[in-house]
């Protein structure tokens, strides 16, 4: 990173700038300094307001007592934007102490009672609105599902027969939910693996949520797409939060809105992962 751009952050004595892996958003960079080591991420054509959501998450995530990133700075870098958060050190911990914490988070719910989130969900394709509504259903179909379907179909990642199909595995899902006692908790928004840790002393901690309040199932329909989360996990979540019937059935909704977002961001090769958990869902009735 350029040394002027360094120089204009709210730090003393930076000794050095590492890149490391940020996603496919933003730039990352471990700042070594001599009392502590930072977490930064770059984004070098967006507002400051870019981070707003992630800002928000993590204030969140603390309120509900699990470990995140300390949030120190944000502001404008060049012609770009800048988050600044302490860096956490990586050590060994148990998944049943990851699944407890997953489902303390979930216990922690929005006391208007509605779902969605106070900033929308901005990503590298595609963007949803998190407008508040009173229904779970309505904020999932309406607002994510139905705008990835569009946007697959404007970039031809699904032909006319495709979006058949999703209209039918739409009201499938419209159904479900709709009969499905949803609760709004707090939701991490993109719980894949590579968005938890184990501290330095085996305690959980997140990071990089896409935060909102939904059905918590959302989550760990997630959790189940990329693997990461062992047996272990699930037990421990279930044993301090157990899930309703007929949870695994509503488990492919969100497998296949988190397949949706991954054929729209990296292409073709995820169509027949999609495909598959329409033909699931719709199987499943």
């Amino acid at each position: 990173m350029d040394k002027s751009l360094l120089a204009s952050l709210p730090l003393d004595g930076i000794e050095e700038c590492l890149p490391v892996s940020g996603g496919d958003v933003n730039r990352a960079f471990k700042l070594v300094t001599k009392n502590q080591n930072y977490f930064l991420l770059v984004q070098p054509v967006c507002v400051r307001e870019f981070y707003a959501a992630e800002i928000a998450g993590l204030n969140d995530l603390k309120r509900a007592k699990i470990i995140a990133p300390e949030v120190i700075s944000t502001g404008k870098l060049g012609r770009g934007a800048y988050l600044l958060l302490s860096y956490l050190e990586k050590g060994e911990g148990s998944q049943v102490d990851l699944g407890r914490t997953i489902a303390k988070m979930h216990r922690t719910y929005n006391p208007s009672g509605q779902f969605g989130y106070k900033y929308d969900y901005v990503g590298a394709s595609i963007s949803f609105s998190n407008d508040w509504r009173a229904s779970w259903a309505e904020l999932f179909v309406n607002n994510r599902l139905d705008i990835l379907a569009q946007k697959l179909v404007e970039d031809t990642y699904w032909k006319i027969e495709d979006f058949s199909t999703y209209m039918q595995v739409r009201q499938l899902i419209l159904t479900a939910l709709n009969q499905h006692d949803s609760k709004p908790s707090l939701l991490h928004g993109d719980l894949w693996a590579g968005n938890f840790l184990f501290t330095e002393d085996g305690q959980p901690a997140l990071i990089d949520p896409a935060p909102l309040y939904g059905d918590r199932e959302f989550d760990l329909g997630i959790t189940t797409v990329f693997g990461g989360f062992t047996e272990e996990f699930y037990q421990a979540y279930q044993e301090s939060y157990p899930l309703k019937e007929g949870y695994s059935k509503r488990m492919h909704f969100y497998r296949l809105y988190y397949l949706m977002v991954h054929l729209d961001k990296f292409g073709r090769s995820y169509k027949q992962a999609v495909a598959d958990e329409m033909q699931a869902i719709l199987q499943a009735g």
